[in-house]
């Protein structure tokens, strides 16, 4: 079976977001010494770029989204 859904709709209520890997070393200083030994984290962004979460695992990235009735794709 295969099911089609219009991601458009999501599109234009501004429910998707992006989730994508940070190397902690591109991080500022302070949010590096919060992350420890961690070598990338995932961040949850809206589509204009807006940094909303910022975690320490992809599937915590997903669900977070969810939660907040966001829509995640990933983003490479």
């Amino acid at each position: 079976m295969h099911v089609q859904y219009d991601f458009s709709k999501l599109m234009d209520e501004g429910r998707t977001v992006y989730v994508r890997s940070v190397r902690a070393e591109d991080l500022p200083e302070d949010v590096q010494e919060q992350v420890g030994e961690q070598d990338t984290l995932y961040a949850v962004h809206r589509a204009d770029g807006e940094r909303l979460a910022l975690v320490l695992d992809r599937k915590l990235a997903f669900d977070l989204a969810r939660q907040n009735d966001f829509a995640p794709v990933t983003v490479h």
